[in-house]
């Protein structure tokens, strides 16, 4: 990993609000779900903020291993690591914001709201140059050449 490469990810990360955070469950299978990305310095990890209660905590105990999709217009990271449940109140009053607030309003005090860390170790993404329609674009280009589209840059980074 070089500083360049996680900067390279944070920069993709910057400005995105959702991930789908996919967990396995006890039976085996991959389950999805929408989560908000809380905003912090991307240094590898992910904050994730949810209530104890949530059902698929009990997939991080039992299988920790992850995996964070996020992505919009010609930008997608894919980010797997190790997530744990954390329940450090200055950490979550640190990430408290009015989103938060919205579907957890009985604050970050209150014992029933827990902390997710996603510590990544690979992140894979896939850069494509300008918005849709320029992929839109160089797609319809190499259907009329015969060349092969330019999507972008897709590098496997470890973090």
């Amino acid at each position: 990993m070089t500083a360049e490469d996680t900067h390279k990810v944070a920069e993709l990360l910057r400005g995105q609000r959702f991930g789908f955070l996919t967990t396995t469950s006890p039976e085996g299978k991959l389950t999805s779900r929408p989560m908000a990305l809380q905003e912090v310095e991307f240094d590898g990890d992910l904050w994730f903020i949810t209530e104890r209660t949530s059902d698929w905590l009990g997939h991080v105990a039992t299988a920790p291993q992850v995996n964070v999709g996020v992505g919009s217009g010609g930008t997608w990271v894919s980010l797997s690591g190790h997530a744990s449940i954390v329940d450090d109140v200055a950490k979550k009053k640190d990430l408290w914001n009015a989103g938060v607030e919205a579907w957890l309003p009985q604050g970050p005090e209150d014992p029933s709201v827990v902390l997710v860390k996603v510590h990544g170790d690979t992140a894979e993404y896939w850069d494509s140059p300008g918005n849709r329609l320029a992929t839109a674009f160089s797609f319809v280009k190499a259907k009329a050449t015969g060349e092969k589209p330019d999507t972008g840059e897709n590098k496997v980074v470890d973090l």
